[in-house]
């Protein structure tokens, strides 16, 4: 079992004491892969490429036939336990098998209908186990990032960041919002990108005022707004970035949103630092857009964090007062939506360190301007 992975486990465990259970149930893809180094994928809410099982002394994967060699080959020091007729229907045997009684589930994955199967299936075989929801116990190791996971974010951010440089000569008035968003997955894909950690937003005129857009058959001009918001997936974690442009040089209304988006993302970023709470972070950004007489136009949270996965704690929100600890990493992405003109996000990825941020972005929002 590598070092880090044997830590994590330790401070798991550490925080099972403060909590009714003597198991931890972990169904959560990211906290599979963040305890155990097991990257089964679930594809669907209601599939399942396993759960572990954690207790003081022992540990357990359980998943099925299509799992089993890679489980072994990659969750090291876990005993792995095939299941044939489903994690429910099997659930007895296993917790009998690792003496469980009092077994924390994540209620964030288990659906009320899994839920009645496994008590179903406790009761027909007389067991005594019981299951309670146990939230964000992994999640409350995971917002904390080491050095490691930050470098290997940072590597993906810079792949990230390349692809669509490269790509910009290529993208031209008359391309289709689909057909720059195929183009830059491939760029991505041929630059090392595992996946992408979520579908790319490729938005150009009043579609990029919708800040999910999806790509469509518009077609890109030389007048209008075109946002990119996309990233990729490196050994399980993610980037995320955001850059707004026009393709010939940007008309006066254009740059004035765009400095009051630069700027209310610059005032953020520079307070982040250990200590200083999400909610104001987020108000330093919102504060200054309404200043400027566009409060009405921003309306999503300043920012999120990422790691494993691609929207987890923190959230830089006016709903989420919480002091920022060092080694947290977090998007700082202001934006200014007007439905019939078009929108403006700027996005950077930014690590919360004890005496201020680092920005892991290598780009300007400038270098994506033509000049």
């Amino acid at each position: 079992m590598h070092p880090f992975i044997s830590s994590r486990i330790e401070n798991l465990r550490i925080r099972m004491e403060a909590c009714d259970t003597d198991t931890i149930m972990v169904l959560v893809e990211e906290n599979r892969r963040y305890l155990s180094g097991f990257t089964g994928e679930d594809n669907g809410y209601d599939e399942s490429a396993g759960a572990l099982f954690i207790t003081k002394e022992k540990l357990l994967l359980a998943t099925d036939s299509r799992f089993v060699f890679q489980a072994e080959s990659e969750a090291h020091g876990f005993d792995i336990y095939c299941y044939k007729k489903g994690l429910a229907a099997e659930l007895p045997d296993i917790l009998s098998r690792i003496g469980a009684e009092s077994v924390g589930f994540e209620p964030a994955k288990l659906s009320v209908k899994d839920h009645g199967r496994m008590l179903e299936s406790l009761e027909k075989a007389g067991s005594s186990a019981r299951l309670l929801p146990v939230t964000d116990l992994v999640e409350s190791l995971r917002i904390i990032k080491d050095e490691d996971e930050i470098n290997t974010i940072r590597k993906a951010l810079s792949i990230t960041e390349q692809a669509l440089k490269n790509l910009m000569p290529s993208l031209v008035p008359g391309m289709s919002e689909k057909e720059a968003a195929w183009l830059l997955e491939k760029k991505l894909r041929e630059m090392g990108a595992e996946g992408l950690s979520f579908p790319s937003i490729v938005a150009c005129g009043v579609n990029s005022a919708k800040p999910h857009a999806h790509p469509s058959d518009q077609l890109f001009t030389t007048h209008a707004p075109v946002l990119f918001d996309w990233g990729i997936r490196l050994k399980g974690y993610c980037s995320d970035i955001t850059r707004t442009f026009f393709l010939e040089k940007p008309d006066e209304r254009f740059m004035e949103i765009f400095e009051v988006v630069k700027t209310a993302k610059e005032r953020a970023t520079a307070a982040i630092r250990e200590g200083v709470s999400t909610r104001e972070i987020d108000a330093l950004a919102r504060d200054y857009i309404k200043e400027k007489g566009y409060g009405d136009f921003f309306g999503h949270g300043l920012g999120h964090g990422v790691g494993l996965a691609i929207h987890e704690a923190p959230r830089l929100s006016p709903m989420q007062d919480i002091p920022l600890k060092s080694g947290m990493v977090v998007t700082v992405e202001p934006g200014i939506y007007l439905p019939e003109w078009g929108g403006i996000r700027l996005e950077n990825m930014v690590v919360v360190r004890k005496d201020g941020p680092e920005v892991l972005n290598t780009t300007t929002v400038e270098e994506f301007l033509p000049r």
